[in-house]
């Protein structure tokens, strides 16, 4: 006796459709979900503040000011009562020809009596410079490193200066101008 097919394949595939797509799409639905949410949390750790992109000059902050005041910080006007702010450090802290890291800047002396601060990110991967020496902020890194007094880099990837933020001398104070 010879088998009667009533059905072609192509048929029976469509009966089935309406039962598996649910099952299956939501599967793949949720492995597409949870791959673009650990994308996105690794994009976002890798994602850096540039300073260079602030409009104002100075470098953000943790602790902005209420609106309308001079600029970010915790509202102390720290001395002198202009529009210097609080103190990025003591006078006495920054060596001759050489300098500190103090909160998000690198502060330094060139020259005795002249006194610069830069941004602590190093401009070629978004890397916090951990160094001062021989009038070079070193970048560990990719070894990039930057001239005390202008920023600018002096040798390694690096090709774009640490922005530059203005300070001033308030005392015995370094507060930013």
């Amino acid at each position: 006796m010879t088998d009667v097919q009533t059905t072609t394949d192509a048929e029976e595939l469509r009966e089935e459709e309406p039962r598996r797509p649910a099952t299956a799409s939501t599967r793949r639905l949720v492995l597409l979900g949870a791959g673009a949410a650990g994308a996105t949390a690794v994009l976002a750790a890798c994602g850096t503040a540039t300073p260079s992109s602030n409009t104002n000059g100075t470098d953000f902050s943790d602790t902005p000011g209420p609106a309308g005041s001079a600029g970010p910080g915790n509202g102390d006007s720290g001395g002198s009562g202009d529009a210097g702010g609080s103190a990025l450090a003591a006078t006495g802290d920054i060596p001759e020809g050489g300098g500190i890291i103090a909160g998000d800047l690198v502060i330094t002396q060139p020259v005795a009596g002249t006194y610069k601060a830069f941004s602590k990110v190093c401009t070629h991967a978004g890397c916090d410079v951990n160094k001062i020496d021989g009038g070079q902020i070193s970048c560990p890194c990719h070894n990039s490193k930057f001239s005390i007094e202008t920023g600018e880099p002096t040798s390694g990837p690096a090709t774009k200066a640490l922005p530059e933020t203005k300070v001033k001398v308030d005392g015995d104070n370094i507060v930013a101008a």
